[in-house]
């Protein structure tokens, strides 16, 4: 009866040992899936369509001859990730993406790993691991600033259990720590573009549900009943457009026809989330295009409803032409590897309806307009935050932006010299330049003068100056004479 309980508690506590657990597992893969003949080499296997054991996608695998990645385009700290967790007696592969954007010839902005351990034993692996994530958890190993994400296989969802999945009314997930194995995670997936796993151990692409094939053929197809998967998450929807054109890519037909009808699911999208969102879409070389398409499927408006308000009330108005030139100017600054701020972004996305905002104010309260527009201001970025979180070091300055704006036609004389020290004047500069060209009249004189100012050099700005004091002091005369006059005077004009 001793010698028993000794045994199993020898036995019990072995098996909890990290390091038998991966002896056992590598024995376990060993002998159950080594095949019963010698393994062909990467080379002599031939790109075949095999169904997957457990999974509705199709399977095409892709040795290392017959597909275009090499080890020196991937990132250094990715390969060590991959090699580490595969030496470990783990399955680890390369996802997404940065096998995506390798087969196309582009260069992957970030490397995602995924694979067959636990976020507790990635940690294990690696001191530099962070677990992050509630909605799914995952590996953070950080290298410096480089960052690569590990996630574990997902599964799909059984039994409900709201420590490890959990879905709101409308099928949104808002819990997914479901693990399973990579043909169920290749399910899980969003698009069949995305669902490629380049494997570390033999160097070949496992392309699931016809991946390989729509990357050749541009189409992007998303996995599963898009309805069902759009409700899971309709930050999908974005992300349709977004690869739709950062690939050139067609959407499928089947993938894009309930979009529309499901796009104010945005709406509950957190608005922090939908920060990051923005940033993709538009400050990465395809603002416009992807506005457009936005347009198109109906989801500017969740993002953008005091926009959307305007251009739904005038198509071809000062509001479109504004979103328009923001959005080709941005691009252009992205191409040409200039750096753009949120700042600027969101301060001339939102300047019409802050100024129908500050028209309205000053109806209402008898205020005037120079007044009402500072009430107006934390209104506009109020009500811009419920749907897209702007962090305060972005909202900020764009109150500064347009506070300036306010400023560019009493400054036209020696004043100008001061304005032009203010921190955010080329930004409120740029601005103005927009409402320029978009609005003509007495704003594109305006602009015309402060471009002629600022271009040229000390000498001719003071000779500018001083013609745009005459200019603002006519202007302003009649203000001058609303002074009350002394009573000296008012007795001698009796």
């Amino acid at each position: 009866m001793i010698a028993a309980r000794f045994f199993n508690h020898i036995t019990d506590h072995i098996s909890r040992c990290p390091i038998f657990r991966r002896i056992s597992q590598f024995c376990k893969q060993l002998f159950e899936d080594a095949p019963k003949t010698t393994a062909p080499t990467p080379a002599q296997i031939q790109p075949q369509a095999l169904e997957a054991s457990s999974s509705a996608l199709s399977l095409e695998l892709v040795p290392r001859d017959a597909h275009s990645i090499s080890r020196k385009e991937i990132s250094e700290n990715a390969l060590k990730v991959l090699y580490r967790l595969n030496k470990s007696g783990f399955k680890a592969y390369l996802v997404g993406g940065g096998v995506r954007d390798l087969l196309l010839g582009l260069e992957p902005k970030d490397f995602d790993v995924v694979t067959n351990a636990t976020p507790e034993e990635i940690k294990k692996l690696f001191r530099n691991c962070r677990v992050v994530g509630r909605r799914f958890r995952l590996a953070h190993i950080v290298f410096g600033r480089d960052v690569i994400e590990v996630a574990t296989f997902r599964g799909h969802h059984g039994e409900s259990n709201d420590k490890v999945s959990k879905a709101s009314a409308e099928g949104r997930l808002l819990r997914d720590n479901v693990y399973g194995e990579i043909d169920e995670d290749a399910e899980r997936r969003d698009f069949t573009v995305n669902a490629l796993y380049y494997d570390i151990s033999d160097y070949s692409i496992r392309s699931y549900g016809g991946g390989m094939a729509d990357l050749k053929a541009g189409t992007l197809r998303l996995i599963g009943d898009p309805e069902t998967r759009y409700r899971e998450d309709p930050v999908r929807m974005l992300r349709a457009v977004r690869f739709a054109t950062k690939l050139s890519m067609s959407i499928e037909e089947v993938t894009a026809k309930p979009i529309k009808q499901l796009a104010p699911l945005l709406t509950d999208i957190p608005a922090a989330r939908m920060y990051e969102e923005v940033l993709k879409l538009f400050f990465a070389g395809k603002a416009l295009a992807n506005f457009e398409m936005m347009l198109e499927y109906k989801l500017f408006a969740p993002l953008f409803p005091q926009i959307d308000a305007l251009l739904k009330e005038d198509p071809k108005g000062p509001a479109m032409k504004m979103v328009q030139a923001i959005m080709k100017s941005t691009d252009l600054r992205v191409n040409e590897d200039k750096p753009v701020t949120p700042s600027f972004f969101y301060a001339a996305m939102l300047w019409y309806p802050l100024r129908q905002r500050a028209e309205d104010i000053a109806v209402e309260s008898g205020l005037t307009l120079y007044d009402a527009f500072f009430a107006a201001m934390g209104d506009v970025m109020e009500q811009q935050c419920q749907t897209i979180s702007i962090p305060r070091r972005f909202s900020t300055p764009s109150k500064d932006i347009w506070q300036l704006q306010l400023r560019f036609d009493r400054s036209q004389g020696t004043r100008a010299f001061k304005l032009m020290e203010h921190p955010k004047f080329r930004a409120a500069y740029d601005l103005l330049l927009l409402r320029g060209e978009v609005e003509g009249g007495n704003v594109a004189k305006s602009a015309a003068w402060w471009q002629q100012f600022v271009e040229a050099d000390e000498t001719e700005r003071l000779t500018i100056a001083r013609s745009g004091n005459k200019s603002s002091g006519n202007r302003n005369a009649p203000q001058r004479r609303r002074r009350r006059p002394s009573t000296t005077k008012a007795k001698a004009a009796e």
